[in-house]
């Protein structure tokens, strides 16, 4: 799969037009519900899902039951081919796990990769669940910091990683393309990450749910249970159709776990606490993954410009900077300009971004830009008024 123009030729899609979302039960518009107050914080886009998706749940929905039920076989199969085609990896269907949900497979993978009372490391700034699962699962949480350039841009620090390593160290939760800073882990950095699992005896769960959002011409998604001899078998991947196609209230994920014992280990934690997918999330995920890439295609390049606009307005701003996402739809913003709360001044001035609190980054917002055109075009005229208290 390539990103934006290169690859298939994306169709035209309509990514204009409004959906209001007011009364649906939306998590994201019911925070500020009764505010003038533009949502902007979790990681749920304002776009009809790809109509391929829409077409398949209504014919199912012809059928009038909705029992238990299997994972389709040529789901399996196109799943299959979708990591192949995408990013070069051949994968065995052996290996799929099903999921319900990105965040129950971290829980999942840190319990089934140690005892209660060893350690997880995780770098930070990074998505709130990857902090909050260790203790969740009886474990230690040991933060490494990235390293942000001058630039904005954000690098592995190698000697933190080596120095947060203790004898109960058993896991490392890895996020490829990184949220929230937006950045896509190049081959160069994945072998380094490898080989000091290598050195360590570490297992990784990598979460791998925005590899289909690479947004830079450059920049190409590499899973990095591909990148050393005898990684995969300590390796977890975490992948889903929720992001890319927006489709994440579906709930549908998988792991992919191709070391047998671990993949043994992961089934038995999973028994009596994960429930089964339900049939409409087979169904979306099967239409997504063979007929959904030329709406990708149209997303991505529609995504760009949304991130291009909203850095360039970033850049005018006297007190604001930004780290340039090469994939997803999550901006990384440092605010820390404004003062002690930067998230409360956002939120005077109508914008409800995430508070870079809750990722390990007091004084950072991160802005949600997966909207149309014309609400994006109010949230810059508001965030150019944003002056310290």
């Amino acid at each position: 799969m390539e990103s934006g123009s290169e690859g298939a030729k994306s169709s035209r899609v309509d990514f204009d037009s409004p959906l209001p979302r007011e009364g649906t039960g939306s998590v994201k518009w019911d925070r500020y519900r009764g505010t003038d107050i533009i949502p902007l914080w979790v990681a749920d886009m304002d776009f009809a899902a790809p109509p391929p998706v829409l077409d398949a749940i209504a014919m199912r929905l012809r059928h009038p039951v909705f029992g238990y039920t299997n994972a389709p076989e040529e789901l399996i199969e196109a799943i299959c081919a979708h990591v192949a085609a995408s990013t070069g990896w051949s994968i065995r269907r052996e290996w799929i796990v099903w999921l319900p949900g990105l965040v129950s497979g971290l829980n999942v993978a840190a319990r089934a990769t140690g005892e209660p009372g060893d350690a997880v490391i995780t770098a930070v700034p990074v998505y709130p669940p990857f902090l909050s699962t260790p203790a969740l699962s009886q474990r230690e949480l040991v933060t490494v910091a990235l390293r942000r350039r001058d630039d904005g841009r954000y690098e592995w620090d190698w000697d933190l990683l080596d120095a947060a390593v203790t004898p109960r160290t058993r896991l490392l939760l890895l996020c490829n393309p990184h949220n929230p800073v937006g950045r896509v882990w190049t081959s160069q950095e994945l072998r380094h990450v490898a080989e000091w699992s290598e050195r360590h005896g570490i297992a990784i769960c990598s979460d791998e749910i925005h590899s289909g959002l690479v947004l830079d011409a450059g920049a190409r998604h590499i899973p990095i249970a591909m990148q050393h001899p005898g990684l995969a078998e300590r390796t977890i991947t975490l992948m889903a159709p929720s992001k890319t196609f927006n489709i994440p209230g579906l709930g549908f994920s998988f792991a992919v776990i191709p070391g047998e014992g671990l993949r043994r280990r992961f089934r038995e934690t999973m028994k009596g606490i994960v429930p089964d997918i339900n049939v409409f999330g087979y169904v979306a995920a099967l239409a997504a993954y063979t007929h959904g890439e030329p709406w990708r295609q149209s997303l991505v390049d529609y995504l760009r410009g949304n991130r291009d606009c909203l850095m360039e307005a970033i850049a005018r701003h006297p007190l604001l900077t930004a780290t340039h996402p090469e994939a997803t739809y999550l901006a990384w913003i440092d605010a820390r300009a404004l003062g002690a709360n930067p998230q409360r001044i956002f939120e005077k001035a109508g914008l409800g971004p995430s508070d870079g609190r809750d990722f390990g980054a007091p004084g950072f917002v991160r802005i949600n830009y997966g909207c149309r055109r014309a609400l994006l075009e109010t949230v810059l005229e508001r965030l150019a008024s944003l002056r310290p208290e």
